[in-house]
C-alpha cells in the first residue's frame, strides 16, 4: 500500500489565493454548462459502444455477471452490429494511486471511446487509509464526462412506492472535494451550486414527470439554514416550475424528508424527487434500503453526450479477501444494466429485466443472496433471472405478486 499523503496546512494568504483559483475554475465551468449540447439520439448511432468497467473489490465479479445478462438479452443487437461491448481496464485503486489521478489519462481516453459505460464500484481513499489523497473516480468521471444527472428509481409495488430521484451530480460539496483548505485547526471545504447546473437537473425532473404522467415534483434542500447555495437551488426550482403549470411542486427540507420516506402514511405521495448532490447521495441510499438494500438498486449518471450506469454500493474488499466475491449480489449492477438498455433505446427489453428482478428478488426468492456460501452465487442468480425472463407468463406472475394492473 502507498504512503499516506497528508493535506497541506495553508497560511491565511495561501488560503485566499487557493480560494481565488477555485472560484475561477468554477466560473469557467458555469460558462461550459451554459454551452451544453443536445442529447445523443441513439437510434442514429451504430454501433453503440458499451464500456464495461470492473472497478475494485467485488466490482469485476458483479460486472461480469451483469454483462452476461445483457449480452444474452441483446444477442440480436450484438449479432447485427448495433451494439458492441468493450472492456476498459485500469480503473483500479492501485492504478489510480500509481498515477496519482482519479482516472489515469489513458483510461479516460478509452472511456471516452464508449457511448455508455456499465461500471462496478471503485474505492475512494479516505484520510489515514494509506492511499494518496486522490479524488473519487465517480466524481471525476461525472465531471470529465459532464454526467450532471444521477437518476435512481426505487419501486416497491406492494407498498405503493414508485419513486425516482434526480440527484445533481457535478456540483455541491463534491465539486471540489479534494481542494479544501486547512489553516491550523480550521478545515474548510467548498459547497458549489450554480444557476445553470441547478436549472438543468430540475428541468430534467420536471420533463420526466411530464413524459410519464407524474403529477408532483419534490425539491429537497436545507435552504432555511444553507441560505446562499441551497437558496439558489430552490430559487431555480421556482423559476423552472413556471414552465410546467400542470405539475404540482413543493420544497422539503432534507432532515424531515429522510423521516417522511419512513412514514408509511406519507411516503406514497412522493413521485419525482430532485436534490443537490450531497443530500441525494444520502437519501437515495436510505430509499434503496427500504427497497431491500443498496445491493438491489442501480444508478444512472446521465449527460447529453455520455452516460454511466453503476451499482450504488461499495467495493466490499473484505469479501474478496475472505474468498466470498463470487457470492456478491449482482442485482444492483443488473438493474443498472436495465437502465442502460432503456437509455440506449431498448425499453421493452429493459422492462422485462426489471420485472424479472422484482419477481426474483422481492417476491419468489427461489434463490437468495447472502454474500456467503449459505446463498447463491452471482452467476446462479443471473441464471435465475434469465430463466425467469424466458417465461411467457412473466408479466402476469409479476402482476399477481405486485398488485399492478
Amino acid at each position: 500500500m502507498t504512503t499516506t499523503v497528508q493535506p497541506k496546512n495553508y497560511t491565511i494568504e495561501e488560503a485566499k489565493t487557493h480560494f481565488g483559483k477555485v472560484l475561477e475554475q468554477q466560473l469557467a465551468r458555469v460558462e461550459r454548462v451554459r454551452k451544453d449540447t443536445a442529447p445523443t439520439d441513439f437510434s442514429k448511432v451504430k454501433p453503440i459502444i458499451v464500456g464495461i468497467l470492473g472497478g475494485d473489490g467485488i466490482g469485476p465479479y458483479i460486472a461480469a455477471d451483469a454483462q452476461r445478462v445483457l449480452e444474452t438479452l441483446l444477442k440480436d443487437e450484438l449479432k447485427s452490429g448495433k451494439v458492441q461491448f468493450k472492456t476498459v481496464e485500469g480503473l483500479t485503486i492501485e492504478n489510480r494511486a500509481k498515477h496519482l489521478k482519479a482516472i489515469p489519462d489513458d483510461v479516460l481516453a478509452e472511456i471516452k471511446k464508449c457511448h455508455v459505460t456499465l461500471k462496478g464500484p471503485t474505492t475512494t481513499p479516505e484520510k489515514g487509509d494509506g492511499w494518496p489523497n486522490i479524488e473519487s473516480a465517480n466524481v471525476a468521471m461525472r465531471k470529465e464526462l459532464d454526467l450532471f444527472a444521477n437518476v435512481r428509481p426505487v419501486r416497491i409495488p406492494s407498498q405503493g412506492i414508485d419513486w425516482i430521484f434526480f440527484r445533481e451530480n457535478t456540483e455541491d460539496v463534491y465539486a471540489v472535494g479534494s481542494q479544501g483548505i486547512q489553516v491550523n485547526d480550521l478545515a474548510v471545504d467548498f459547497k458549489v451550486i450554480t444557476a445553470p447546473g441547478s436549472r438543468r437537473i430540475i428541468r430534467m425532473g420536471f420533463d420526466y414527470a411530464k413524459r410519464n404522467g407524474k403529477t408532483s415534483v419534490t425539491i429537497v434542500t436545507k435552504a432555511n439554514v444553507v441560505k446562499t447555495t441551497d437558496g439558489l437551488f430552490l430559487e431555480m426550482a421556482k423559476e423552472v416550475a413556471k414552465d410546467y403549470p400542470g405539475i404540482k411542486w413543493e420544497g422539503w427540507y432534507i432532515d424531515i424528508m429522510t423521516a417522511k420516506l419512513l412514514d408509511t402514511k406519507r411516503r406514497t405521495d412522493f413521485q419525482v424527487i430532485v436534490l443537490p448532490n450531497l443530500y441525494g447521495d444520502i437519501i437515495t441510499d436510505e430509499a434503496a434500503e427500504i427497497q431491500g438494500g443498496v445491493g438491489t438498486a442501480g444508478s444512472a449518471n446521465i449527460g447529453n453526450k455520455y452516460a454511466m450506469f453503476e451499482a450504488i454500493h461499495g467495493s466490499a474488499p473484505r469479501m474478496v479477501k475472505e474468498g466470498r466475491a463470487k457470492y456478491a449480489d449482482p442485482s444492483s449492477m443488473i438493474r443498472a444494466g436495465a437502465m442502460l438498455m432503456e437509455h440506449i433505446g431498448f425499453g421493452a427489453t429493459a422492462q422485462k429485466l426489471n420485472i424479472a428482478l422484482e419477481v426474483c428478488g422481492q417476491f419468489e426468492k427461489k434463490l437468495v443472496m447472502t454474500g456467503r456460501d449459505t446463498g447463491a452465487t452471482g452467476k446462479e442468480f443471473g441464471d435465475y433471472i434469465l430463466d425467469t425472463i424466458k417465461d411467457p407468463t412473466l408479466e402476469s406472475r409479476w402482476k399477481k405478486y405486485s398488485g399492478a394492473k
